[in-house]
């Protein structure tokens, strides 16, 4: 019989569809909304793609005319991705709708949806048409590249994360724009919708001016005016046993990294000196078919045991995670190699692996070794040369989500050890939960300790750099939407520096417990490269 079943709600459904006609209705109940209504638009689909028509106050003369742009793949998400798969956004577009529409009886707000830029150019073109004198652009999803024609306008616009959904590409994007010192572009990332509100509230400032004022600088000066001052940032005593950067650099030369990003694998190759062996699903899934099954299930009855909460996932899976684990801790056997990295979507997605390897990667960090999501060979180096700096520590791969308001930086994803402090370390509790963006398979929420200095690194061997900052760790959130583990942290230095480097480096970040800002600039020294502070 299987351990006893933790489970908190069983048979949890994910949220369902709605109509065309629910959502006419959902828009038409607020007491500021006078009216609304859909104009079915050709892409993917009546069902699904949308653009909402006009809101309209018949009792205050509209001075601005601002068009609210939602970024989104579609209403009802159906795709695995940030928030989450099954996820309604049609809450969402009226919870700030309404509220802006209440909120400022002045303006005249248009609302649309958008998965992506043909779609925005013809909403445009009907705007520059009715005078639209501003946007603002809520990117819902990751990557849908809606905001790029919206700066083409030249008009201002107000781009906002919705967090925890498109801060991917809010980063990414955002990072860009800065570095082109755009203009007509402001930014807000906040879960106090009170700054969005004072963004909008500028738009009329700017129409009166006439133009005539750096709009990114001036949304600046709304952010940083509401952004709070640092808290206190002394953090509770780590001492580091550290190797050398010479002898770090030696050790890298002998700890392979196995590399599986596809069903064709392909040609080995080095990475600043380190072995990288390019294999084909196939040998994973053959380990993970070959994988002792009664050892499987000793483990993942030990990972029952430990977890303070199993939500969503039935024991059968994590025993089918524990095979994954024996897996791939028998192939860095065969390779005599110290990292394993898989795009484990890909191949889930695919249908080349059965199993997720989150539990598995959370239990080969634990010991030392690396487990690294992604197919990320440029995270995968920065785990394996400061875990090895380190004697151990494991780094977290993560998507990070900046919240200026609390000024805080929270580090998102679904692997995550839970011994931050190396494998002969305390441990911190655990939950075991399905993958946040597919909502299938077994993943890990770590209850990280808070009170510890962090420092996040990437390593880029191409650019010759190393980039870190750090933060005070300060909390969890156990927010629902995206990926399980999300640390929150309290960045030292400037939070705005912050926003800068995502174009050029990628969104994710690995970060490790303990100062390793002198121990990075050493290991640069010793390769000859430059360390970038991003903070």
């Amino acid at each position: 019989m299987p351990p006893r079943d933790k489970n908190s709600c069983p048979g949890c459904r994910r949220p369902s569809g709605i109509d065309r006609r629910k959502f006419i209705s959902y828009c038409s109940k607020g007491a500021a909304l006078a009216a609304g209504s859909f104009l079915l638009k050709p892409g993917l689909g009546a069902a699904e793609k949308f653009a909402l028509v006009d809101f309209t106050s018949r009792s205050v003369k509209k001075q601005v005319k601002v068009r609210l742009l939602f970024a989104l793949h579609r209403l009802v998400q159906n795709q695995p991705d940030w928030p989450n798969v099954g996820f309604d956004f049609s809450m969402v577009i009226k919870k700030y709708t309404e509220t802006l529409i209440k909120r400022l009886p002045s303006f005249d707000f248009l609302t649309a949806t958008s998965s992506g830029p043909e779609e925005t150019r013809r909403i445009i073109a009907k705007d520059l048409e009715n005078g639209v004198d501003g946007y603002v652009v809520f990117q819902l999803n990751c990557w849908n590249q809606v905001i790029q024609p919206v700066v083409e306008t030249g008009r201002p616009v107000i781009y906002v994360d919705f967090q925890f959904g498109g801060s991917g590409g809010f980063l990414v994007y955002t990072a860009n724009y800065l570095r082109k010192q755009q203009p007509n572009l402001g930014f807000i990332a906040s879960s106090d919708f009170e700054q969005v509100i004072a963004a909008v509230q500028a738009l009329e400032e700017i129409k009166r001016l006439d133009h005539q004022v750096n709009f990114s600088e001036l949304i600046k000066k709304i952010r940083m005016a509401r952004t709070p001052s640092p808290n206190y940032l002394k953090c509770y005593p780590d001492y580091l046993n550290l190797l050398s950067a010479e002898e770090t650099i030696y050790r890298l030369k002998n700890s392979p990294i196995l590399l599986f990003r596809d069903a064709r694998g392909g040609e080995n190759f080095s990475l600043m000196g380190v072995p990288v062996l390019n294999l084909p699903f196939s040998e994973l899934n053959r380990a993970w078919q070959e994988a002792d099954r009664g050892e499987a299930r000793e483990i993942a009855e030990t990972w029952w045991n430990r977890a303070s909460l199993i939500q969503g996932v039935k024991f059968s899976e994590v025993e089918n995670s524990a095979a994954m684990y024996l897996g791939m801790k028998a192939l860095l056997k065969k390779y005599d190699a110290r990292a394993i990295t898989i795009n484990c979507l890909g191949g889930f997605y695919g249908g080349h692996l059965q199993a997720y390897p989150c539990l598995g990667f959370h239990e080969l960090n634990n010991q030392g070794l690396v487990g690294a999501c992604e197919a990320d060979l440029r995270s995968t180096a920065t785990m394996l040369s400061f875990g090895l700096m380190t004697q151990g520590r494991p780094g977290y791969i993560s998507d990070p989500v900046i919240d200026t308001s609390r000024r805080q930086i929270i580090y998102a994803h679904c692997v995550a050890s839970n011994r931050v402090f190396g494998p002969h370390g305390p441990d911190n509790p655990i939950e075991i939960l399905t993958h946040s963006e597919d909502r299938q398979g077994a993943s890990v929420r770590s209850i990280l300790p808070s009170g510890y200095l962090t420092t996040s690194l990437q390593i880029d061997p191409q650019k010759e750099e190393i980039l870190l900052h750090q933060a005070k760790a300060v909390g969890n959130s156990s927010d629902d939407r995206a990926c399980r583990t999300k640390l929150v942290a309290e960045p030292i230095g400037d939070i705005e520096k912050l926003f800068r480097e995502w174009d050029e480096w990628g969104w994710h970040r690995v970060t490790f417990y303990g100062d390793l800002k002198k121990p990075a600039y050493e290991l640069a020294e010793s390769f000859g490269w430059k360390v970038k502070e991003e903070a």
